[in-house]
């Protein structure tokens, strides 16, 4: 690695400098979705916890494990190579971009009249978002290429993965929530990243 920082630590910062970039704009979504969830009240209750500002059990718990299996994946993949590790790390972000493009497509409703799920719930047409991760999904085959010929499967599966992982969630948000909010998107954000990055990292 470069100037001999170890893996674990280039790991670290490939999850500190996105976060610190966005002011953890996507890990507050996670950790208020998860206590939305958790809290197993109506949708009405659920929503309003979602938008206090304090963290509570569920949302810690979120936190920490996708904060963990974030900087495990990369370590191990930084600790193969640096080339790998950053190639993960471009892949996942871009996977998480593309999650949110199809979560913003046409039929997709907001939970709340007002907010940044209402801004942008929908405003994607169908057939604009299917070309969009046909694009996503051939940028990661070709950055895969880059490290062999198997990691052009794993990067495609690794985008694949991670746009299945983070539409369970929309879906289970739509029905439970009635709709996305700004925090449902930060959620899949780091869900699609996260699965990802652990697809990415097995050696299988």
């Amino acid at each position: 690695l470069a100037l001999g920082s170890s893996a674990l630590l280039a790991a670290v910062a490939t999850v500190a400098v996105p976060a610190v970039l966005t002011r953890g704009l996507h890990l507050d979504g996670l950790a208020d979705t998860a206590d939305g969830l958790g809290s197993g009240k109506p949708a009405e209750d659920a929503l309003r916890i979602m938008k206090q500002s304090d963290i509570g059990p569920f949302g810690v718990i979120a936190l920490v494990l996708v904060l963990l299996a974030q900087v495990a994946a990369l370590s191990q993949l930084y600790g193969d190579s640096w080339v790998r590790g950053a190639t993960a790390a471009v892949v996942s972000a871009t996977a998480a971009r593309l999650v949110l493009t199809l979560a913003a497509r046409a039929g997709v409703p907001p939970a709340r009249p007002e907010g940044l799920g209402a801004a942008v719930a929908g405003v994607v047409p169908v057939r604009g978002a299917v070309p969009v991760a046909v694009a996503v999904t051939l940028g990661a085959a070709g950055a895969g290429a880059l490290l062999g010929s198997y990691d052009v499967v794993r990067t495609v599966l690794a985008v694949a993965a991670a746009v299945g992982a983070a539409e369970l969630l929309l879906r289970h948000c739509t029905r439970r929530f009635g709709g996305v909010t700004g925090d449902v998107f930060g959620g899949l954000a780091e869900t699609a990243a996260t699965t990802a990055l652990v697809i990415l990292s097995m050696n299988v």
